[in-house]
């Protein structure tokens, strides 16, 4: 299966679930910036979780099917659109040779990912294939994809990808009636941001604790896919001594020598002087993926236990979603 590249939007770039092993080498995991939907896009035709998306950032974007091809997507960027049509998400979706297929606007998000059945075909590099385009690493030639770009699947098509294929291919673009209810998945409230306490939370003075948890924040627009800078009320630190550098990651919230705060993400660097506030629930990261200049959020705390416990939660409901598919194409 193949596609090649007609238009391919602001920054799209090849990514997969990032590259967890090198931090001590000062190597960014990088990464899909909202796991879940790039998690969903694979689920929903058979492929594992770390198989290779392309993630694109807003709309504007399009691309041609040089093969009959299997895909689906999943986020907020954008909606998938064919003859003049707007594509359903979060399922398995099938094209003939030739199809053109554009990228419009969704206002509800940033990030859209698109998987293909056996997940895109580039190198593994320090395990991951993951782009991290400051350091021309890994993904499509280490960059953003262009117009010509051509890519393919890898030839590892699963039983459930056969069987999703034998269903759907015909003469024309067909799609499944089932669909991942990725409602389930993530909170109601989407501009609500849960947040355990971290190391330097308890330098941070009473009045600072109490609007950093109560007072709105608007994403600024130095924001990208190394970290948000927040607007907002500034907070005032009670303990003044000086922070060594030490570790943080995607989900980590430091407050800058002027009070402000700074949401670290995928291609964060992987170490940091700037005291820990607060670190985000990992199940509202993939929330925090899909903020952009403008939108506003707030902070409400809650404990490392409820965190995982949360996180399980979610693991578990993805599970059966795996199950049921894999039930429905393989019994």
């Amino acid at each position: 299966m193949r596609i090649s590249i007609i238009k391919p939007g602001i920054f799209s770039t090849i990514q997969d679930l990032g590259r967890n092993n090198f931090l001590d080498q000062a190597v960014p995991v990088s990464g899909a910036m909202d796991s879940l939907a790039h998690r969903i896009a694979n689920r929903a035709i058979g492929n594992n979780d770390n198989a290779a998306t392309i993630e694109f950032t807003y709309a504007d974007a399009s691309f041609k099917a040089e093969t009959d091809i299997l895909i689906s997507y999943s986020g907020k960027g954008a909606y998938l659109n064919f003859n003049g049509q707007i594509v359903p998400d979060d399922r398995p979706l099938f094209f003939p040779e030739g199809s053109v297929i554009k990228l419009t606007p969704n206002i509800n998000g940033v990030r859209t990912y698109l998987a293909i059945s056996g997940g895109w075909d580039v190198p593994n590099l320090m395990r991951s294939k993951s782009t991290y385009v400051p350091a021309k690493l890994g993904g499509f030639n280490g960059r953003v994809l262009q117009k010509g770009d051509v890519l393919e699947n890898k030839n590892e098509v699963n039983t459930v990808a056969e069987a999703i294929l034998k269903q759907l291919s015909g003469e024309g673009y067909s799609y499944t009636r089932w669909s991942i209810a990725t409602t389930e998945l993530i909170s109601a409230d989407l501009k609500t941001i849960r947040v355990v306490p971290a190391n330097e939370f308890g330098w941070f003075d009473v009045d600072s604790i109490l609007t950093f948890l109560s007072n709105p924040y608007t994403i600024g627009i130095k924001s990208n896919r190394m970290g948000y800078q927040l607007v907002g009320k500034s907070l005032k630190r009670k303990i003044k001594k000086e922070l060594l550098s030490t570790a943080v990651s995607p989900g980590t919230i430091q407050v800058t020598g002027s009070g402000e705060l700074i949401i670290l993400m995928a291609d964060c660097q992987t170490t940091g002087g700037y005291p820990r506030i607060a670190r985000i629930a990992d199940v509202d990261l993939s929330l925090c993926a899909q903020l952009k200049p403008g939108d506003v959020i707030n902070f409400t705390e809650i404990s490392a236990d409820e965190a995982e416990r949360l996180y399980f939660e979610r693991e578990s409901e993805l599970s059966i979603i795996t199950d049921s598919i894999n039930f429905k194409y393989l019994i």
